[in-house]
Order: structure tokens, then C-alpha cells, then sequence
């Protein structure tokens, strides 16, 4: 998947989830830099370029976004409707990737335009397929 230079912003407290992710995108060069932060505090912090993360060589804006919903501190939910309210970020693509299969939690997603719901498999192998699938369509076929 060479030729598909990008950031992604990964929102996600399991820290064996946050692993497995970068692992398997890294394994299948999906991307030049992912940045994990483990809260929904983090994430808007990052994206709104505050405190530690305010140096925007070593902290770049992603091109995707991948949201757990059950955060610290600031939920997932409301981490979504930040960045789609705002003006300069409610452009970059934001994919919830989560354990839950609430309907509950789906409909609020996508009220506040998530661009993705996607429920995280149990199974190894079919999380490392669905990790290359997603970084296939979202940062290589998917056109804005």
C-alpha cells in the first residue's frame, strides 16, 4: 500500500486494542505515523493543537480518525460531535471502531456524522482482516 502517506489519530484506553491496531496497520504499511492517545480529553487536545500536543511537526493532523465509544474523561460521542462541529476538522474521515453493537450507540453515531461504525471482531484473524480492509478503503480507495 505504498504511495499512501498518512496520519491517523487513534482514540483508544485498551491499551491491547491500541497495539493490535497499529500492529496490523503498520504491518500492512498503512500508514507513515499513527498517534494513539488513550482519552477523549487527549484526543480533542491533539486536534485542537492544545498543550503537549502543540507542535505540529511531532503531533500532524491526521487524514483518519479511529474512535473507541467508552472513553475517560470525554466520551467518544462527544469527541465526535467536537470534531464535527467544528469548521476545520469536520473534514477528516472519523470511524468509530468499538466493541458496543447498541443500536443506541450506532444511532447517536451517525446523528453526529460519524463517517463509519465499525464494531470490533473477537476473533484474531478476522481483527487483522478487518484492520487491513479499513486502512485499504479509508486511506487508499475512498476519495473525497
Amino acid at each position: 500500500m505504498e504511495g499512501c502517506p498518512l496520519t491517523i489519530l487513534l482514540v483508544e484506553d485498551n491499551s491491547a486494542h491500541a497495539e493490535l491496531v497499529m500492529r496490523n496497520f503498520e504491518d500492512h504499511l498503512v500508514a507513515n505515523k499513527i498517534s494513539w492517545v488513550e482519552d477523549g480529553a487527549a484526543a480533542l487536545d491533539y486536534l485542537f493543537r492544545r498543550g503537549k500536543y502543540s507542535d505540529e511537526k511531532q503531533y500532524p493532523m491526521p487524514q483518519l480518525i479511529l474512535l473507541d465509544l467508552r472513553l475517560p474523561k470525554i466520551d467518544g460521542i462527544e469527541v465526535l460531535k467536537e470534531i464535527k462541529q467544528d469548521e476545520t476538522l469536520r473534514n477528516i474521515p472519523v470511524v468509530v471502531l468499538t466493541t458496543s453493537e447498541a443500536e443506541t450507540d450506532i444511532a447517536k453515531a451517525y446523528t453526529h456524522h460519524v463517517n463509519s461504525y465499525v464494531v470490533k471482531p473477537v476473533d484474531f484473524n478476522s481483527f487483522t482482516k478487518l484492520m487491513r480492509d479499513l486502512g485499504l478503503y479509508w486511506l487508499c480507495w475512498n476519495r473525497k
